[in-house]
């Protein structure tokens, strides 16, 4: 049992499948026996969506703070108390307007510590439009609610790591967005993620070509010789094992992906469209390079399911169990590095004090 992680999920667009993969997930897939977990949202809505499911008779718990969470139960945070309109399948202000309510709670939470983590459930980015959200996504809300100075979404699955320099921005924008600075600073989070929440020591990292065959030496575009190589030189001047530009095509084609431990892409369908045709419905989506781990799963509000009960929980429970997995392994981490930050500070005292070390015998076996 994982009992000593409490896990914040959010509601995400009630019109969508968010809240049946999170019933699914906690109740059929048995993921809320494994932490304590807490939906922001709203009973009524949840009491809604527990209607599609057939499978099991789930019962809920309401609570007011996230430290009255149990485990084995669905706990409930409501961030509203008015009634509010279900319209399945569709965008509408309402859904945006109450998906941003649980997500401000949810993040308040997460900040100040009352929650280890966060799963989002899928946000529709019109109704979130209609619902004034001042933000293009998840993402770039998280980033800036931590005041982080950049962040690294970074899509996960068994056997597949890809990041993406540039989130969702218009193709026609993509290149003048891709810096030099960028690149390396994409590949620093990325690298420091790999081993600190990965637990990866020595993180190969391989970064792809903005243009069809990384630019042909110049031949199709100059950003791949005069941005990215660049980048990927000065990341190996700071340690980081980095290799490329690779040409995309051919990269995944020829299975030479497995050979790394990530890859870096250059746009949003660059590396979404390989991750999903190689992983969807077993991959997640990571927010890299904050003070607190955030997951989603790597599926959409999907709004041609939305209410037929047909919603696949298995992206969602592996966002459950890779946020628990990263809390585990930076609290590992640290507690690792302070252990090794006092034995340095012991050697220290000993070496200006001329005192002996304590030495112990260790028997063979």
């Amino acid at each position: 049992m994982e009992n000593n992680i409490t896990i914040g999920i959010t509601c995400g667009d009630i019109n969508g499948i968010g809240l049946e993969t999170v019933l699914k997930a906690l109740a059929i897939g048995k993921a809320g026996e494994k932490f304590r977990t807490v939906i922001y949202g709203s009973t009524k809505v949840v009491a809604y969506h527990k209607n599609i499911i057939t499978q099991e008779n789930i019962q809920f718990h309401s609570v007011q703070t996230p430290e009255e969470a149990q485990a084995g139960r669905v706990n409930i945070i409501n961030c509203w108390q008015d009634n509010v309109n279900i319209t399945l399948g569709k965008p509408s202000d309402v859904g945006g307007k109450c998906a941003f309510l649980a997500l401000e709670r949810a993040v308040k939470d997460l900040k100040s510590g009352a929650i280890d983590a966060l799963v989002t459930a899928p946000i529709h980015k019109k109704a979130m439009q209609m619902a004034d959200f001042p933000f293009i996504g998840h993402t770039e809300y998280i980033t800036n609610e931590f005041k982080a100075k950049d962040s690294l979404m970074l899509l996960v699955s068994d056997n597949l790591r890809i990041g993406v320099v540039t989130n969702h921005l218009p193709l026609k924008d993509v290149a003048a967005a891709v810096t030099k600075e960028k690149v390396l600073r994409k590949l620093q989070i990325l690298a420091e993620t790999l081993r600190v929440d990965f637990n990866i020591g020595k993180p190969t990292i391989a970064v792809l070509g903005l243009n069809p065959h990384a630019g042909d030496e110049g031949a199709i575009g100059a950003e791949d010789d005069a941005v990215i190589r660049p980048a990927i030189e000065q990341a190996k001047e700071k340690g980081i094992l980095a290799y490329g530009p690779f040409p995309a095509d051919g990269f995944f084609g020829s299975g030479q992906f497995q050979k790394f431990d990530a890859i870096l892409a250059m746009y949003h369908d660059q590396g979404l469209i390989p991750f999903k045709t190689l992983s969807f419905g077993e991959g997640t989506n990571y927010t890299a390079g904050l003070a607190s781990v955030r997951t989603s799963p790597d599926h959409g509000t999907a709004y041609d399911i939305a209410g037929k009960g047909e919603a696949d929980e298995s992206s969602f429970i592996r966002a459950l169990y890779l946020a628990a997995d990263i809390v585990r392994n930076r609290n590992e981490y640290l507690d690792m590095h302070a252990n090794s930050l006092e034995t340095r500070k012991r050697k220290a005292l000993v070496s200006e004090t001329g005192e002996d070390e304590e030495v112990v015998e260790v028997p063979e076996e």
